[in-house]
């Protein structure tokens, strides 16, 4: 099946969607994006994603191109119209066309682009038995790490630096030894009295929308979660440490920097963090993993 995008209200053929050369998110990286999943053709989280996308374009004084509600229809139909099943919708958002000029245009009309492409979830599952591997890399993004922008140049040579290594992902540190979050993902750590936990939300980190539903599950679950800032030799002496985000879901980390984390395997909390993010993807779609 061919795949279908979504540009300014029309749904024409990948091969043949375009924007034009002066569109500011191409030329300034003016613009937000949303990575939402789908499970047998079910949004996740749906309404966390237009929120956080509401919330990021006021930030940067972009007008929503449409309603939350007209947004999930449209990504609903966008992902009918590429076969439905498990899927990752992709929606970004610019300031939209104009001549190049760094002052914001005196008009200017959003661009909305939407895509979506099959994602397998099923590796997931045996990740989360055997943990993956982190890699520890300076933060040098900008200062306003809570708006979801497209301007990623720091988190792509951050993620690029894990792969070479054989690394899942990239731990970003501060000059001060601080752990803000991964180059795609929120990190947290486990601490030897069996606390969860994870740098506060504010202007440091991206404030995932799994994070929040997994903060949400593990507090009715029982289970201690706090949100504080830790450094590297902290994360290093934690009795677990694991990553979330839309991609990964919960995932426990086996070694940071090729030492090994606890065991060296995901520990019980990790564990049952995971299994608690499929029950409430099971709730929200009816999706369970083959195992």
């Amino acid at each position: 099946m061919p795949r279908i995008a979504y540009v300014d209200g029309a749904y024409v053929p990948l091969s043949e969607a375009a924007v034009s050369i002066e569109d500011r998110g191409f030329q300034f990286a003016d613009g937000v994006y949303e990575v939402a999943a789908a499970f047998d053709g079910k949004l996740f989280d749906f309404e966390g994603h237009a929120a956080r996308l509401r919330r990021n374009l006021a930030e940067l004084s972009i007008d929503e191109p449409m309603s939350a509600k007209a947004l999930e229809l449209v990504g609903r139909k966008l992902l009918a119209k590429n076969g439905g099943g498990t899927a990752l919708l992709y929606i970004q958002v610019t300031r939209g066309q104009a001549r190049r000029d760094h002052p914001f245009p005196a008009v200017s009309t959003p661009t909305l682009v939407m895509t979506a492409r099959g994602y397998d979830y099923a590796p997931r599952v045996k990740q989360q038995l055997n943990g993956v591997k982190l890699l520890t890399q300076p933060d040098e993004r900008w200062g306003r790490c809570d708006i979801k922008s497209v301007a990623l140049l720091a988190n792509v040579l951050a993620k690029q630096a894990a792969r070479q290594a054989g690394a899942f992902e990239a731990v970003l540190v501060e000059d001060d030894g601080t752990v803000t979050e991964g180059a795609s993902t929120n990190i947290w750590i486990v601490d030897r009295n069996g606390m969860i936990v994870t740098h506060p939300a504010g202007r440091k980190i991206l404030s995932g929308i799994v994070r929040d539903t997994l903060m949400r599950l593990a507090k009715a679950d029982g289970l201690k979660v706090v949100e504080r800032a830790f450094d590297v030799a902290e994360m290093n002496a934690a009795a677990e440490v694991f990553v979330t985000s839309t991609t990964a879901l919960c995932i426990g980390v086996s070694s940071i920097d090729g030492t090994p984390v606890g065991s060296g395997t995901p520990g019980p909390v990790s564990r049952r963090l995971g299994a608690l993010v499929w029950d409430e993807i099971a709730r929200q779609t009816g999706y369970r993993p083959a195992v």
